[in-house]
């Protein structure tokens, strides 16, 4: 049976080359949009790694605590979270690239001003609070207009390839490479030199954009949705909500991943540097390296899945390996030593960013094209919006079981959220009924 959504998803650039075959993972990189677009993913992602740590240190150079990092950093989560439904909206009616340039320009305008703020020792909190916003809010339009323009600019039999690109970036990028840079440029100048360099890689990544052609919206707004401003936003955030409710993969999928960011996000962020720490006598540098490996192993596996081709039980795979994924956590919690904490990151990172990139290739080939920001916003909420939620319960569940039970229950639960998930939504079906190989 065709899917025809599917079959109507056509490359608009037509700059797809010909010629000697690539290995998979490769192949989107004959498109010199698709090229530039990587340069543009490259360098933000390594210019969001860099911002981060130097936030942290700008923070303390002024004299600020855990209280003050506290409010930048919460600042910056709220920022993410408020706009995000209407960011979708905007990715469904606006040119992606348009959109992708101009949050790349509020990046480098609001990094920018804080490393001259901080080279001339002129940082209020307020500054920094204000910056982290704007950041966050940039972050929260990026996603959507970011996964609603990559069907326009590469081939269909390409999106899997990319998503794992991405997948791949952002943990050695983002969260290695560009951490690790900044940390040598504040111990080695400051941390406004390091801000400077975040301003810099966002510079680059706003000229690479700029290069990228300008697609069409691929949606043609009737009457009905070009009237009132407000009424027609709304209107078209309730016409994703009623995708979602009326779809069972995708409901079923987004319901899991609450259950599953409820479960696992606060033990992972909060509970392992206490585990370290209290039961392994670890320290900082062995929280980095359990960081590392999770960043590592989720590299590796983005690999892994960019390099084959889509699985016949794609729905069901995915499932089960997210809710797999989060087993590793039994290990932890019978851990004597920090290298089974380590070697167990890696696994769950590897296991868990797999899926990420059937996720991705999923939403952009069977959602329809006019839907696809808000349905990725609403992806990108719902990744979000219990994540809090799961940081505050984790240190009060933790003293009430204890830490070991609660890594016993942060890995049993998702396995059986998963397992629901593929029989409730019948998810082995709509597969079959829907294959995308």
């Amino acid at each position: 049976m065709t899917d025809p959504v599917v079959d109507n998803l056509v490359d608009t650039v037509h700059d797809q080359a010909t010629g000697r075959a690539l290995p998979r993972a490769l192949r989107p990189f004959r498109s010199p949009s698709y090229r530039r677009l990587a340069v543009a993913l490259v360098f933000s992602s390594f210019g969001q790694g860099v911002w981060i740590i130097g936030l942290v240190w700008e923070v303390i150079r002024i004299g600020g605590g855990p209280a003050q990092l506290s409010i930048a950093s919460t600042a910056g989560a709220v920022g993410v979270l408020l706009p995000a439904l209407f960011a979708g909206v905007v990715a469904d009616r606006v040119p992606q690239r348009t959109i992708l340039m101009a949050v790349c320009a509020l990046e480098l305008a609001g990094v920018g001003a804080i490393a001259v703020l901080s080279l001339t020792d002129q940082t209020a909190l307020w500054h920094l609070a204000l910056v982290s916003f704007s950041a966050g809010a940039a972050m929260s339009f990026y996603y959507p207009a970011y996964s609603a323009w990559l069907p326009a600019l590469v081939a269909e039999e390409d999106l899997q390839a990319v998503n794992g690109f991405e997948g791949m970036v952002r943990p050695t990028i983002g969260q290695a490479l560009g951490p690790a840079v900044a940390g040598a440029v504040v111990a080695a100048a400051s941390p406004g030199a390091a801000v400077a360099v975040a301003a810099a890689s966002y510079a680059v990544s706003l000229v690479a954009l700029g290069f990228v052609p300008l697609t069409p919206v691929r949606r043609q707004l009737d009457d009905e949705h070009r009237g009132h401003p407000l009424r027609s936003a709304l209107r078209d955030m309730a016409e994703g909500f009623r995708y979602m409710v009326r779809t069972p993969w995708l409901l079923a999928t987004l319901a899991f991943a609450c259950l599953m960011t409820l479960a696992v996000m606060g033990p992972l962020e909060v509970l392992i540097p206490f585990l370290l720490k209290d039961t392994l006598d670890g320290g900082p540098g062995d929280h980095a390296m359990v960081l590392g490996a999770f960043g590592l192993g989720g590299a590796a596996g983005s690999l892994v899945m960019a390099s084959i081709r889509m699985p016949r039980r794609y729905l069901t795979l995915m499932n089960l390996l997210w809710g797999v994924s989060c087993l590793p956590f039994l290990v932890m919690a019978a851990a004597t030593a920090v290298w089974m904490v380590v070697a167990s990151a890696f696994v769950m990172g590897a296991l868990f960013s797999a899926p990420m990139v059937i996720w991705g290739t999923l939403l952009q080939r069977r959602v329809p094209t006019e839907l696809l920001g808000r349905v990725s916003s609403l992806d990108f909420f719902v990744s979000l919006a219990l994540m809090p939620v799961s940081m505050a319960l984790a240190a009060p569940v933790a003293d009430a079981i204890g830490l070991a039970a609660t890594f016993t229950v942060a890995g049993l639960v998702p396995v059986a959220a998963a397992v629901v998930t593929v029989v409730w939504a019948r998810l082995p079906a709509d597969e079959v009924a829907h294959p995308l190989r």
